[in-house]
């Protein structure tokens, strides 16, 4: 998923960042969508098992930390209720969101006015909140000597220019499955890295019925 350049030549250098960092957001499973079945390897157990952790969400609130490459953080709130439904909350003062409906992702920008919508079985959250994506397919298990720490990259082969994401997991008794997404590491395929971190994770809680909803800023000031 790429911001297109109309609105990317209006986002001054701090704005641009907070744009990417929407988008980074939504890049665990971009790497994901395009390799067929058929060319995939067997997953490893352990990924399987994440994988299923992962899925085993009904909802999730959590804080966040994003950091990128420069060492600039942004922090925000994430709310998600499977099946199909997200929101990247930011912190008061940047104007960008990010929500998914459970048919649409979209992208509004409020200082400027424009949104930006995509099928959320195509988007990059697809195999994070459609059961029928299956990243277990095209996900690598990365050693870390710990048995209660697991890493896994996940990118399609056949689309490098797709970029790259590593998803790192804890073990936790609470966690559904077993096991708590912690944090995960974007790389585009300008090699421009990621990072965000999860805390404060709240599952299984009731979320407000408007949550995933959105006002649009292009009927502001209409009569």
């Amino acid at each position: 998923m790429t911001m297109n350049l109309p609105l990317a030549r209006r986002l001054s250098a701090p704005r641009s960042f907070v744009a990417a960092a929407l988008f980074a957001l939504a890049a665990p499973v971009v790497t994901v969508a395009a390799a067929p079945p058929a060319a995939a390897p067997v997953a490893n157990p352990q990924i399987e098992q994440a994988v299923a952790a992962l899925r085993a969400i009904t909802t999730l609130q959590a804080d966040f930390v994003q950091t990128d490459r420069n060492g600039q953080r942004l922090t925000g709130v994430l709310s998600m209720q499977r099946p199909g439904r997200i929101r990247f909350q930011y912190q008061a003062g940047v104007p960008l969101l990010i929500v998914s409906d459970g048919a649409a992702l979209t992208l509004i920008d409020y200082e400027v006015r424009q949104v930006q919508r995509w099928p959320i079985r195509n988007s990059p959250l697809g195999a994070l909140l459609d059961p029928n994506k299956d990243v277990a397919r095209f996900a690598t298990l990365n050693p870390t000597g710990h048995g209660d720490v697991l890493s896994m990259d996940v990118r399609d082969p056949r689309h490098p220019e797709y970029g790259s994401i590593t998803m790192i997991m804890l073990r936790k008794a609470g966690a559904p499955g077993g096991w708590e997404l912690n944090s995960w590491i974007a790389l585009d395929s300008q090699n421009r890295r990621t990072t965000v971190r999860l805390s404060n994770q709240r599952y299984g809680i009731a979320l407000p019925s408007n949550i995933f909803r959105w006002n649009d800023p292009r009927t502001a000031g209409r009569k």
